[in-house]
């Protein structure tokens, strides 16, 4: 699992992740994952169109991410899971709680209104 992370405009942190997010990709990602969400009134947009497989242990990382932005006053959403991966979101319910979006465009649209 890799990450990287770039800043686009409106105050919008894009985190990139590619591989699988499994037990080893969220040993290797998750602290700096974390430390990457943290801030007050941080938006975040996932992109996780080259996340190849999510596993129990990935869920949780997303999730606790999401929870620590919101608690803080930001955003936090998904970009472009591949077909398997939304599988996987959508049967544990993580889509329902964290916004996910298949457009850039709308997703970086979404962080602009309240």
């Amino acid at each position: 699992m890799k990450m990287q992370v770039s800043e686009m405009e409106n105050g919008i942190r894009l985190l990139k992740l590619s591989g699988k997010l499994d037990s080893v990709g969220v040993y290797n990602v998750e602290v700096d994952f974390i430390s990457q969400c943290s801030g007050d009134k941080r938006n975040i947009l996932v992109d996780i169109s080259k996340v190849t497989y999510i596993s129990s242990i990935g869920i949780p990382m997303l999730v606790n991410a999401a929870k620590l932005v919101t608690r803080h006053g930001g955003k936090f959403a998904l970009l472009s899971p591949q077909k398997s991966v939304m599988d996987v979101l959508e049967m544990v319910g993580v889509s329902g709680i964290i916004h996910v979006y298949h457009d850039t465009k709308i997703a970086k649209n979404s962080f602009l209104t309240a």
